[in-house]
């Protein structure tokens, strides 16, 4: 297993960073690797983000150090999420099969997790949890489904709400996917911000050519990443988080902090955003 520790960044930092410097700090790129678990664990709100991709094989996540506990999922829930083809988790009390696109909740405590199958590629989400919820599968066709934007304003869009106050409970983390249908390309505009969670996004079913320009920075000082295909982004508490791409693609967000209120955030005005 390989994990990376990054450090929370101040926003008058941030201001000073080239291109390869935002990246170094905010993209996370290589998160899928055969035969491999890949995680980063991110200051900001305790915020573990990774990839396991078992290639055929088993690969078994238990422990790791950055926790400062015996078991990965001593004081931590997580929510695993196939975006690969069929797949199975087993966890301390059972066994999960996932198809692509549906999504694992696992409470705290129920570890080890042990990942399988041979197309499958499993991104994995954690933050601390000081409650423990019942291990939970919520396929992709169980999540509720909220249709937003117009193809008038390219954002034309289905958000599915997999472990989310609506759907389930959980300690902190929710959890979510949203489509851009043929033809939208932008994602969460207009922007906000909510000071009080961060999140992480990951992009994926993007075409191999394609890119995603996610938007990210103070309102009135914006900044950009590049990103392809299973990528993943970093998304601060003082960022805004929005992007626009060249191709339709989907992406998973995932947040954590002081609570579980989706609508909770700080919205931007258009003329605002510099």
């Amino acid at each position: 297993m390989k994990i990376e520790t990054r450090q929370a960044i101040d926003p008058r930092h941030a201001k000073t960073l080239d291109t390869e410097g935002l990246r170094a700090e905010f993209l996370m790129a290589g998160l899928f690797q055969p035969g491999e678990i890949s995680l980063v664990y991110s200051h900001y709100d305790r915020l573990i983000v990774g990839g396991a991709v078992p290639a055929g094989g088993e690969l078994v996540l238990d422990s790791a150090k950055e926790t400062g506990t015996p078991g990965f999922l001593d004081r931590r829930e997580a929510v695993v999420v196939n975006v690969g083809t069929a797949g199975n988790v087993r966890t301390g009390s059972g066994a999960y099969d996932l198809g692509h696109r549906d999504m694992l909740y696992v409470g705290l405590g129920d570890a080890p997790l042990t990942f399988s199958g041979e197309g499958a590629r499993f991104y994995i989400l954690s933050a601390p949890a000081h409650r423990r919820f019942d291990t939970r599968l919520v396929t992709i066709d169980a999540a509720k489904r909220v249709d937003l934007g117009a193809a008038e304003t390219s954002n034309d869009r289905s958000i599915f709400q997999f472990v989310h106050p609506d759907v389930m409970e959980s300690c902190q983390i929710v959890v979510g996917m949203t489509t851009l249908h043929n033809g939208s390309v932008w994602n969460t505009m207009p922007a906000h911000l909510h000071d009080r969670r961060s999140e992480a996004y990951l992009y994926f079913d993007l075409p191999e050519e394609a890119r995603v320009f996610h938007m990210m920075g103070d309102p009135a000082e914006t900044r950009h990443l590049v990103v392809k295909n299973e990528d993943a982004v970093l998304s601060p508490p003082w960022s805004i988080h929005c992007g626009a791409g060249t191709a339709s693609y989907t992406f998973i967000w995932a947040m954590a902090g002081d609570n579980v209120d989706y609508r909770d955030v700080d919205m931007v005005a258009m003329s605002d955003l510099k």
